[in-house]
């Protein structure tokens, strides 16, 4: 064999070493791309960044809302009553109304109680032979007063402010926590 015959299978190639102008050409490709990708960052991040701080500086609105008459509604009765949410987006549109169980305590005395279960927030539904709320989701149950008679709801049910304006029974409407 001849020294000829193994060049062609020779992988090891020596490259040219790179020139100034080829090195400052990578340089700047090099940080041209860092910096675009910084900015792809940058966009992406700050709505992410808006979404997750803005609430923080939003003012939420807290209206008293006439739900109905004081004559229309029974001593020791509960009923289900809606009124529109005290923070609806614009483009809520039915979806901005929300409920609340009313009860009639005295002549002059009402509770309102959120309808969302203190456990998980499921709609809780009034059983008015019981004299019960019931959550279907985990069998949540309270008594007729909001507290809890069973399951496991952590506390009682949230409690809206109510008064009587006139001939009106009105609820102070606010975000109701959940858990």
């Amino acid at each position: 064999m001849t020294d000829d015959s193994a060049a062609p299978h020779d992988s090891h190639v020596e490259t040219p070493p790179a020139t100034p102008e080829v090195v400052a050409r990578r340089r700047f490709l090099a940080r041209m791309s860092v910096g675009l990708g910084g900015c792809a960052g940058a966009a992406i991040a700050a709505p992410l960044g808006g979404f997750i701080v803005a609430p923080l500086f939003r003012k939420v609105p807290y209206e008293w809302r006439p739900v109905g008459k004081v004559n229309s509604f029974k001593i020791g009765e509960t009923t289900g009553v809606t009124f529109a949410d005290a923070s609806p987006l614009p483009w809520a549109g039915v979806t901005s109304k929300t409920a609340a169980w009313l009860r009639r305590v005295t002549a002059d005395k009402f509770q309102a109680f959120s309808v969302n279960c203190a456990h998980l927030g499921c709609p809780v539904r009034w059983l008015p032979e019981a004299h019960l709320f019931m959550c279907p989701c985990h069998g949540g149950v309270y008594y007729a007063d909001g507290t809890v008679a069973a399951g496991p709801p952590p506390h009682s049910l949230s409690q809206y402010a109510s008064r009587i304006t006139g001939d009106q029974v009105e609820i102070h409407t606010e975000p109701i926590p959940i858990a």
